[in-house]
């Protein structure tokens, strides 16, 4: 049996219906798969738009698409990263900032206590003599006062300097991640290059 020109022609645009149906299906998966942030690659692609790894492969229109939707994908994940990555580091960097302003207003003040006890034991040194009972036990209540104070102002600033630290631990500590992140993306950019052919 054989077919003629117009069943040789049917068949052919059946054909290409059948391959358009398919491109159509490839584009609503990738459409979908983008909007609910699922991994484009062409399995995922292959099965939400019901054709075979195959077909992604050989076509090269359904390729092309497919190629297109990685590297848009790449670039929102680098974009989205780098975001990431300046927000943690303006985090950390606002409370290294915020530690340090705070160390050094407790040092101002641990200074300044120390001055005052200094002055104020030179005053009791001098009125061991001078002064009447009263006033030396005065001066020994603030005196000892201040000593307390001077302890609490010097162990805030032990805490603030333990807290500076680890603020800048935390930082180091985020920006190796982040480098690390960086060189495993460049790896991924280098052995899946937007122009090679597409492997599922």
């Amino acid at each position: 049996m054989t077919s003629g020109p117009g069943q040789t022609a049917a068949a052919i645009a059946a054909r290409r219906q059948q391959t358009q149906d398919k491109l159509t299906r490839v584009e609503k998966a990738i459409g979908q798969l983008r909007r609910e942030r699922g991994r484009l690659a062409v399995r995922a692609i292959a099965e939400r738009a019901d054709v075979s790894p195959t077909f992604l492969y050989e076509n090269s229109d359904a390729r092309a698409l497919v190629q297109q939707a990685v590297v848009d994908s790449k670039s929102r994940h680098d974009r989205r990263t780098g975001e990431k990555h300046d927000q943690i580091e303006a985090s950390w960097r606002e409370l290294a900032l915020n530690a340090e302003a705070e160390l050094t207003r407790t040092q101002n003040e641990v200074l300044v206590q120390r001055q005052r006890i200094g002055e104020l034991m030179g005053q009791l040194r001098d009125a061991d003599g001078m002064v009447p009972g009263e006033a030396v036990q005065h001066l020994t209540t603030e005196n000892t006062t201040l000593k307390r104070r001077l302890q609490q102002v010097t162990q805030e600033h032990r805490k603030l300097q333990e807290r500076l630290e680890g603020a800048r631990t935390n930082l180091r500590f985020s920006d190796k991640r982040i480098a690390g992140l960086e060189v495993q993306l460049l790896e991924l950019q280098q052995a899946a290059p937007a122009s090679a052919p597409v492997r599922g």
